[in-house]
């Protein structure tokens, strides 16, 4: 097949954390996504949970060694000039299975072809090709403008070290610990203090978001908001209502996300007792789970819905004894994390 031109480009996206119902954890991670002809590859992959080597955590050297070989000035890594373009986000073994594609110059251009899913050294285009993905053609000057860019002064975290960090606004003590103990567990700092109001600006413009506890009265949030807004922060104020660490964290991981909106699967979420409607951009597979706090305090958690949906607008019927009282929804696809109040009748 002849590969046709296309636009090359890059963006930031994160991989969601969280905390899974029986304590494991899943690591957040900030990556920088391929944008092809003005759209995410990663989105044209049916649903897949994975991170291009362009992550944020890898740390310098890393890094630069990767847009190096995504810019051929190294060997491919795999047999036949194959070049991984997504991975598991948990680790970088093979044996998880990657995206795979063959990166080559064809004069002044830049072409990938051949995209499979691999999990060992060789692929097997046959079986585990991608038939409708590519090739692409990229003029060579806009490709390697758009990676060379990630070298430049600014790093390869160009913000991304902010949007992992977020400051809770409260007490050292019970839920505002176990929180930024939760966070911490899937790689995204996190501070606790009362004393927000008096820290310098740089230290203030090095947090993505900002959580309240809900003790912290309105005076003391209207003295946070203003120091932020004067050190020039762009970070996110998200509040704590109920004190269940997993609901928290994903709250967290949405006021975090910095994806455009026309780049992501979860779109919008909303909840009434007993439904629960969702938008999504694409065919993808999601998970719904309702938290609430009961009468005596108990947490209370249950799982609304599993599944593969299409794009579109979709209100599903779900257990109504499990949006009783004060309750929320949380919307998990491969990638993006949405949180939504359960509205009263």
């Amino acid at each position: 097949m002849a590969a046709h031109y296309a636009t090359f480009g890059l963006a930031p996206a994160t991989r969601a954390g969280a905390v899974l119902s029986n304590g494991a954890y899943e690591a957040h991670r900030d990556f920088w996504d391929f944008i092809v002809d003005g759209r995410p590859l990663l989105l044209r992959l049916a649903d897949l949970d994975a991170v291009s080597p362009l992550a944020a955590d890898l740390g310098p050297s890393l890094f630069t060694a990767h847009v190096r070989r995504l810019l051929l000035e190294e060997d491919a890594p795999l047999a036949d000039g194959r070049y991984v373009l997504y991975g598991c986000p948990e680790c970088e073994g093979l044996e998880c299975g990657a995206v795979t594609a063959v990166i080559e110059r064809d004069g002044p251009d830049v072409v990938w072809r051949d995209f499979a899913w691999q999990t060992g050294q060789a692929a097997d285009l046959r079986r585990d090709g991608y038939p409708g993905i590519g090739p692409f053609r990229f003029h060579g000057a806009q490709y390697r403008a758009a990676l060379e860019n990630l070298l430049s002064e600014a790093g390869p975290e160009r913000g991304a070290a902010a949007s992992r960090r977020v400051l809770l606004v409260g007490q050292r003590v019970a839920l505002p610990a176990r929180l930024a103990a939760a966070l911490r567990g899937i790689g995204i700092g996190a501070e606790i203090t009362r004393d927000a109001a008096g820290a310098s600006p740089d230290e203030l413009r090095s947090y993505g978001a900002v959580a309240f506890g809900s003790a912290v009265g309105e005076a003391e949030r209207t003295a946070v908001r203003a120091a932020f807004a004067a050190a020039g922060s762009s970070a996110v104020f998200v509040d704590l209502p109920v004190p269940v660490v997993p609901l928290l964290v994903a709250r967290v991981e949405q006021a975090l996300d910095r994806c455009p909106q026309d780049q992501r699967r979860l779109l919008r979420l909303a909840a009434v007792r007993g439904e629960v409607t969702v938008e999504t951009a694409a065919p993808c597979r999601i998970g719904i789970t309702a938290y609430r706090v009961d009468r005596l305090s108990r947490t209370r958690t249950a799982e609304l819905f599993a599944g593969q949906i299409e794009a579109g607008t979709h209100r599903l019927a779900v257990d109504a004894r499990a949006t009783r009282g004060t309750a929320y929804v949380v919307a998990r696809t491969s990638g993006s994390v949405l949180v939504a109040p359960v509205a009263g009748e």
